[in-house]
This record gives C-alpha cells, structure tokens and sequence, in this order.
C-alpha cells in the first residue's frame, strides 16, 4: 500500500506538486533500504522529476550520494540490484563486525575522490560523530568517506575516522536525515518504515517529521533485505518503483 501526504492546502498531485518548483529529495536512514530508494529515484527520474538537491542518512546517503555524485539511474540500479555479500563483507575484530575496507573501495572505484562540497548537485549526506555525539552533515570532506561513515551501522562496521575524528550511521541520531535541510525547503521525503534491527519498536526517531512544505512516500510491504537476504532486494526496488510511479500519476 503507499500512502502519500502534503502539508500544505494544495490538491495536486505528486507528480504536478514536484513539478510546480525545485526540490529537495530526502531519503531516510533503515539498513538495507537502499533498494527500496533506487527504487522511487529511478520512477522520479523516468517522469523528468530531479531533485535540486539530496538529503539522507545511511542507506539515504548511499543513495543519495550516488545520485549527487553523478551516477547514471541505470548504473546505480544495476550496481546494487547486482550486490553480493563478498563484495562487502570483511569480519575483523574491533568495535564492529566489519572492518569497512572492502566497502569503501567500492565506493571509490564508483565515485572517485570528488569533494562533497563540489558536487553538480548538491547532497548534506548526515553523520554521527561519537565523541561530541552529534548528527550533522558536513560542507566538505570526500563524498566516499562520508557515505562510507553515515552508513557504518554500529555493530555491523567500525567507525570511520573523518576530521581525526570517530563517526558511524547518520540514523543513529537523525533517522530521517533531515540534519542539513534548512526550515522551510520544499521536501520530497520517502520515509522507510521498516526499522533497522538495532532500533527500538517505541524509538520516535521511527516518526515521519512533521514540516511545512513537504509530501512524503511511505511504502509498506517492502520486503526485509539484510546481508543473508540480498537477493531480496531486487523485489524491493521493484515494488517502491511501482509505488512510486502510481503516485505520482494524477
């Protein structure tokens, strides 16, 4: 089922109400919801709808720092669609699971070292700094180590030092990933209700925010992808694409 919402008065639809003016595209923090954010980006795109600029934390950030950093639709699809484990996973003993290395090559080999602050397109990617503890999405800094920290889920990855400085998941303290969007920006926002497994049930950061000028997707039913379900991830772009494409349809 998806479920849309304005707060404003208007009675357009999605697809018109985007159309009307630039706007930011917020993606929200939620494990592996990557997929799901793929998936809503590509029916954006296929409907000429581009956002003026990004927003997100953890998987909001991988996203939306491919978008920002000038991937093509159909490679970032196919890039993560095309995701296995190996690609990703390397245990070592430290405060996390996995040591991140293979993670943030990646990265690298797909964004190179472009500098957040000189992106076509503007991205305010949310990190979480664990000693000031403290959400924020920096200025400047390279575009892959800044999506490498905001999606280091504590537990999963070792922090990512950034500023000489420790830093995990964005989602820690801003789940939605709203840290860099200033009061008043006209907001596309998909909220991923499904919560990572670290996170309370009761936790409010699982709340949708409640702002002036923004609409909002939220897609149930997306299928939980974890790193021993990836092949369920395909399913997942899917179904937020199909999602996505009927609403903004008038």
């Amino acid at each position: 089922m998806m479920k849309t919402h304005h707060s404003d008065s208007t009675h357009a639809s999605l697809g018109d109400w985007l159309a009307e003016e630039p706007f930011t595209l917020v993606l929200s923090a939620g494990f592996f919801g990557f997929f799901a954010h793929t998936g809503v980006v590509t029916a954006l795109f296929e409907a000429g709808l581009k956002p003026a600029r990004v927003a997100g934390a953890s998987a909001g950030a991988l996203v939306g720092g491919m978008l920002a950093g000038g991937m093509g639709i159909a490679e970032m699809r196919d890039n993560l669609n095309g995701l296995t484990r190996r690609e990703f996973w390397d245990p070592r003993l430290g405060p996390g699971l996995l040591r991140g290395r293979k993670f943030r090559k990646r990265l690298v080999r797909d964004l190179g070292h472009q500098d957040v602050a000189d992106l076509a397109t503007p991205a305010a990617l949310v990190i979480y700094d664990v000693i000031s503890k403290r959400a924020y999405a920096p200025g400047r800094g390279e575009l892959a180590t800044i999506i490498h920290a905001s999606c280091a889920v504590p537990g999963m990855f070792h922090p990512v030092w950034f500023r000489g400085r420790p830093h995990v998941d964005g989602g820690v303290a801003d789940r939605p990933g709203f840290s860099g969007v200033m009061p008043g920006e006209r907001v596309l926002y998909h909220h991923l209700s499904s919560r990572s497994p670290w996170r309370r049930k009761d936790s409010p950061s699982l709340e949708i925010p409640d702002r002036p000028n923004m609409r909002h997707l939220v897609i149930d039913g997306l299928p939980r992808v974890n790193p021993f379900a990836l092949d369920r991830g395909p399913l997942a772009y899917q179904r937020a694409y199909d999602a996505t494409k009927r609403a903004l349809t008038p």
